[in-house]
């Protein structure tokens, strides 16, 4: 998606959120004037997300050498790097609005998985002060890790349809409730949201169904052919979580803020949003084990 049509999305979004926002801001006594500034709420997005599409690695890079130099017809009213760093946390709200405007709709088989967001290398775990008392020690399958796990939820399309970011102490079942609550039909997840009690919680209250491959000291259980292909094509929402950090950058450890650190992960889930081809199961699957 191109600079252009980018901001002409996010515009329209702002058109319609941002007047409402304003005037909740003002009701509740947290804002009492509004300034215009030199650069507008949808500008500030769309720089924001674009980094996120581009080949950059850190974000004062991408916006000294891509914006400030090549992108002054785009956004002719530039600030600072510094001053668009102290304005960047009054984005998060609305770039949270934006996020949930893209969420996909469920088609009755969802994907589940967690993966882990260092904040710091384990060595500097002592001297750490940005996220004290938010982000905790925990487990991944690569090791140990001190930061925060995000869940993710797709469908078979690859479309995100929720999200959660808990402290990385937090264990992935306690994910599941608030997640199920957008998602029906058949859930793919790993061992780690094995629930006893969570499997009959979710299919009564949410008509969802957990599936899961059963893990060493579980008694074996049937499954239905086409559940089990399902489960084997769960590794897609790996790819996704791959292109999550390697492309979209939602994971780095330069954070100088919580705010920004929310914000990052944020805008990486948008650009993935907006790519044009993402992974998904092919329609011929889709057609022979999805639910009629």
């Amino acid at each position: 998606m191109s600079v252009v049509e980018l901001f002409c999305d996010v515009d329209d979004f702002c058109q319609m959120f941002e007047p409402v926002y304003q005037a909740e801001l003002v009701a509740a006594g947290l804002r009492e004037r509004q300034r215009t500034g030199e650069l507008c709420l949808s500008e500030i997005m769309t720089i924001l997300i674009g980094f996120h599409q581009s080949h950059y690695r850190n974000f004062k890079s991408y916006y000294l050498s891509e914006v400030w130099q090549h992108q002054q017809a785009e956004f002719p009213k530039l600030v600072s790097y510094p001053r668009f760093v102290a304005l960047t946390p009054h984005a998060l709200i609305p770039l949270c609005a934006y996020l949930s405007s893209l969420f996909g709709e469920c088609t009755g088989v969802s994907f589940i998985d967690s993966t882990k967001l260092s904040v710091c290398h384990n060595l500097r775990i002592q001297q750490h002060r940005v996220f004290e008392g938010l982000a905790a020690r925990g487990k991944s399958s690569t090791g140990w890790f001190f930061g925060f796990k995000l869940h993710l939820v797709f469908n078979d399309r690859g479309e995100l349809l929720d999200f959660i970011l808990a402290a990385g102490n937090v264990h992935d079942v306690k994910a599941l409730p608030r997640l199920a609550k957008r998602v029906w039909g058949k859930l793919f997840g790993d061992k780690g949201y094995i629930s006893g009690k969570l499997l009959g919680e979710l299919l009564a209250e949410h008509n969802v169904q957990l599936i899961t491959r059963l893990k060493s000291n579980m008694r074996n259980q049937l499954m239905p052919l086409a559940d089990k292909l399902l489960l084997r094509k769960r590794v897609i929402i790996e790819t996704i979580i791959d292109q999550l950090k390697n492309i979209s950058q939602i994971e780095h450890t330069r954070h100088r803020s919580p705010i920004n650190f929310l914000v990052n992960v944020v805008c990486g889930l948008i650009a993935y949003c907006h790519q044009p081809t993402k992974p998904s199961l092919s329609p011929e699957i889709s057609r022979a084990l999805l639910p009629a």
